[in-house]
């Protein structure tokens, strides 16, 4: 019932966008007089943010098809180098270029595409041979294809690193991890460790990643530990409706993770919206259009299996797993003293309400089999969770850092 709710109303917004954004197209006609009179343009910017915020959306483009390489203009070419059921594995080629450390950017399965790493990926293009995990909406999964859980998350993790190879010398490509994958990547290190496997990766990048949620908890661990696991299968989980492809499949909708993200910071929300329409009404369409476009790629959502998130819950936020050692994958324990040389960074950010100071941090410690100088930690002031991995902040003084450990490191 929640599922076909959220259908209907979304059916009913979207006839409502429609017809504001026709009325703020006619508001907006020059030859149109009432254009002119009445308060004209702020009755047409009401609409347009109304119908901004209320249209439908789908899966979003990355969109990247050039660089700067040396100073020289490179076209970039996306390809999937493998498909599977719930993700694939898109590469972003270089024309003409073959150097440059091989990089995977793992993006979070947390609610939206891949595509949220846009401002990563485009950084890293001109030092790296970059590689992205593209999640899959889980609604557009046939049932026949299986579940998803957190194990299978770390194997498709494995998958993907065998897959690219090593690079050049010993040791497999680097990983950089965005926030919730830090840990299905660190134990996919572990076991990868564990196991010499060739491809295991040179480096290990995790950014504002829950690995010791106890840490500074935030409203976002607080909600994940204050309630039993019974509560969330009973009242976040959702059946697939008939209309998909994935119909009958137990998912955690991506709209009520949109939901939570958005009232934990409302009023900043609103004020966005707010300063959108003052832009508009001033004719600013550059910095309108700023707002636009962050909110296009925010409100983009995508669905995930109940089964790897009611896992992540447990595992992750309740049980604390990994910290305390206890975290298997398959049976097998995950050990992090068998890293003994991936070289990890840890990057934090000092505002990150969604993971606090030290959770990325803790992974550091538990690697007891890791030299100091392999070891690395990174507070990034004045930058919250999503400046991280997207905006000036991180171009100008996060990446650099990262670029750096690479380059140090086997890039």
């Amino acid at each position: 019932m929640l599922y076909d709710a959220y259908e209907l109303q979304k059916s009913m917004l979207a006839g409502a966008s429609a017809m504001a954004n026709f009325g703020a197209g006619m508001l907006q006609n020059p030859a149109n007089p009432f254009a002119y009179f009445g308060g004209g343009s702020i009755v047409s910017s009401a609409l347009e943010v109304f119908a901004h915020a209320a249209a439908p959306r789908g899966k979003p483009d990355f969109g990247l098809d050039r660089t700067i390489i040396d100073g020289k203009d490179v076209g970039v070419v996306e390809e999937i180098v493998l498909r599977k059921p719930f993700g694939q594995l898109k590469h972003f080629a270089r024309e003409g270029v073959t150097s440059g450390p091989k990089l995977l950017i793992v993006a979070p399965m947390s609610g939206h595409y891949a595509t949220l790493l846009r401002g990563t990926v485009e950084r890293m293009l001109p030092v790296a041979d970059v590689y992205i995990t593209d999640w899959r909406d889980a609604k557009l999964v046939p049932l026949a294809d299986g579940s998803f859980d957190l194990d299978d998350y770390i194997d498709y993790l494995i998958e993907f690193m065998e897959l690219i190879g090593p690079n050049e010398g010993e040791g497999g490509a680097h990983m950089l991890a965005v926030c919730q994958p830090s840990v299905p990547c660190y134990a996919a290190a572990c076991l990868m460790s564990a196991d010499k496997n060739p491809c295991r990766p040179k480096t290990l990048t995790m950014m504002g990643g829950p690995i010791d949620t106890r840490e500074a908890p935030t409203a976002v661990n607080t909600l994940a530990t204050e309630r039993p696991h019974s509560w969330f299968a009973q009242n976040v989980i959702a059946t697939i409706p008939a209309t998909y492809p994935g119909a009958g499949r137990k998912v955690y909708p991506g709209f009520l993770q949109l939901s939570g993200f958005m009232t934990m910071n409302l009023g900043s929300h609103m004020t966005s919206h707010f300063e959108m329409f003052k832009h508009l009404v001033q004719g600013d369409g550059e910095n309108a259009n700023a707002t636009k476009g962050f909110y296009e790629e925010y409100r983009s959502v995508c669905d995930m299996t109940a089964e790897f998130y009611l896992q992540t819950i447990d595992t992750v936020f309740q049980a604390h797993a990994l910290p305390k050692g206890i975290m298997t994958h398959r049976g097998r324990p995950v050990d992090p003293g068998a890293i003994s040389d991936i070289a990890v960074l840890a990057i934090e950010g000092e505002n990150d309400d969604i993971s606090g100071i030290g959770q990325t941090k803790a992974a550091l410690t538990l690697a007891t089999g890791l030299p100091t100088a392999m070891k690395q930690y990174h507070l990034a002031p004045e930058v919250g969770h999503y400046g991280i991995f997207n905006g000036s902040k991180w171009r100008n003084r996060i990446a650099p850092v990262v670029d750096k450990w690479i380059a140090a490191h086997g890039g």
